[in-house]
């Protein structure tokens, strides 16, 4: 090997490294969005229930962005272990 293909190799090696990362990268992205989707079927005749609304027939009802909440310190009441 000489001085003169030195960057060559470099380069081929950036090339095959790169391509192996986008190409697990894509796989990745693939797999999460087709594994994900499923969530969002319609799940009429499905076992799974995502809520009792959803298992009596019923579609979901979500409180709007703006609606009160509760008291957002879970563990103001807690005392500290001894």
């Amino acid at each position: 090997m000489s001085a003169s293909e030195l960057p060559w190799l470099l380069l081929g090696t950036l090339q095959g490294v790169g391509g192996v990362a986008i190409f697990l990268l894509v796989l990745l992205i693939g797999f999460c969005l087709a594994l994900d989707w499923t969530k969002f079927r319609r799940n009429l005749g499905s076992r799974v229930v995502r809520n009792l609304d959803e298992r009596m027939g019923q579609p979901a009802s979500y409180l709007p962005p703006a609606a009160p909440r509760g008291p957002s310190d879970q563990l103001a009441g807690a005392r500290a272990p001894r």
